[in-house]
């Protein structure tokens, strides 16, 4: 059977070589504690977001796994939640999320997995509120989930 190039490079994108290659770099957050004399006013909108513009989930979930202490080598999957993309590690060890608009929907949708530890995005949050009623969410329905926002 032949394959055309285009088809033959999108084959080789979807096949698992049953190892990655890490490169290190600085941290994916950046560097938000500054002194009042440091901050201008015109400069606030810079500090938005804490997570470096140019970094991908990929990059994210490995600063999360580095952070708790997981071995990169642990097995990595990602399932649909709700229409979000959601990092699985491990089976249930750490489910990751860095997508935008988590609300209260896919709170409810993913805690029954009881996930070990789930990861947000600060920035990913549909509202405010929404941050704090999907922690009492994960409290209610998994307890045992040990929820992070970075």
């Amino acid at each position: 059977m032949l394959l055309e190039v285009g088809a033959l490079e999108q084959k080789l994108k979807e096949q698992d070589f049953g190892f990655r290659v890490y490169r290190l770099d600085s941290s994916s957050l950046q560097d938000v504690y500054l002194t009042p004399q440091q901050t201008m006013q015109t400069t606030l909108h810079q500090l938005a977001s804490n997570i470096k513009p140019d970094r991908t989930p990929e990059d994210l979930l490995a600063h999360v796994m580095l952070d708790w202490g997981l071995p990169l080598s642990l097995r990595i999957s990602e399932i649909s939640v709700e229409g979000k993309r959601v990092f699985t590690v491990a089976g249930d060890s750490l489910y990751a999320c860095f997508g935008d608009g988590i609300d209260e929907a896919f709170a409810r949708a993913i805690a029954p997995h009881k996930p070990l530890r789930m990861v947000f995005r600060d920035g990913g949050f549909a509202s405010d509120d929404a941050r704090i009623n999907i922690e009492q969410i994960f409290k209610q329905l998994s307890p045992g989930t040990e929820v992070k926002v970075i």
